[in-house]
């Protein structure tokens, strides 16, 4: 990662991370870190952490599976008091993101493509794509609290 030793405070921030578990990792524990000093809660987090996950490694798997190893994918993050937005760039070609199979029709059931989409879409807010298809913009809100 660009930035190894992020402050705790940290509500915004841009990085190239690599294909690594531990820069993953690393990477999720600033954003959550961020989010729970911003007041989202425990379920929030967890949330915003495992989109944020999926898109990475959806990047590497897929956005550069015919790249070398060793090229990184950029994040960009905002923690604000009523939402959280995460772009996930990598420098593959790019594609439709229609054209992932729904994994959850019958004759997609026991095929593993699609299923981090999925996760992304039902998590947050808003999931969207630029035209390349090579970027992820992931909007989470804050929900209002309860009654």
């Amino acid at each position: 990662m660009s930035d190894p030793q992020p402050q705790p405070d940290d509500r915004a921030g841009r990085c190239e991370i690599h294909n690594n578990r531990a820069e993953i990792a690393a990477l999720g524990e600033r954003v959550v870190r961020a989010a729970e000093q911003a007041g989202f809660g425990e379920a929030s987090r967890f949330a915003v952490r495992l989109a944020l996950e999926e898109a990475i490694v959806n990047a590497f798997k897929h956005g550069h599976s015919d790249l070398k190893s060793d090229v990184p994918v950029r994040v960009d993050y905002e923690v604000l008091p009523d939402r959280i937005t995460i772009a996930v760039t990598d420098q593959g070609p790019g594609f439709d993101p229609n054209s992932v199979p729904d994994p959850t029709t019958e004759e997609n059931l026991t095929k593993t493509s699609g299923r981090g989409l999925l996760l992304m879409r039902a998590y947050m807010t808003t999931v969207t794509h630029n035209p390349r298809g090579n970027t992820i913009t992931m909007v989470y809100e804050k929900p209002a609290p309860d009654g």
